[in-house]
């Protein structure tokens, strides 16, 4: 569905960085190192994909936190929109297709 290999990094909003920080205290680089790791689970947000494409993320941060990202594609780059811990369905889900690999 999304070829991440066509992009070329990621593009920052300072407000979106403070906002996870103050928020959900997730650093800017943890958002980052959840597109490195394996299993990475992309979904698309169909309800808040209207003015352009928003896609949902399941990851671990290099420090086995998982994530939960929300994120667009913008110049070939990743911007993120927000970040925070996977709840508890968001863990099962990717518990679940970790097994798988």
């Amino acid at each position: 569905m999304l070829d991440l290999s066509k992009l070329n990094g990621f593009e920052w909003n300072n407000a979106n960085v403070d906002k996870n920080w103050n928020k959900h205290k997730v650093y800017w680089r943890e958002c980052e190192e959840v597109f490195v790791d394996l299993p990475l689970l992309i979904s698309l947000d169909k309800n808040h994909s209207q003015i352009e494409m928003r896609f949902h993320a399941l990851g671990k941060t290099s420090d086995n936190r998982k994530l939960f990202i929300v994120f667009t594609i913008r110049n070939k780059k990743i911007r993120i929109i927000s970040a925070r811990n996977q709840n508890r369905k968001e863990k099962e889900i990717y518990d679940k297709a970790k097994k798988t690999i």
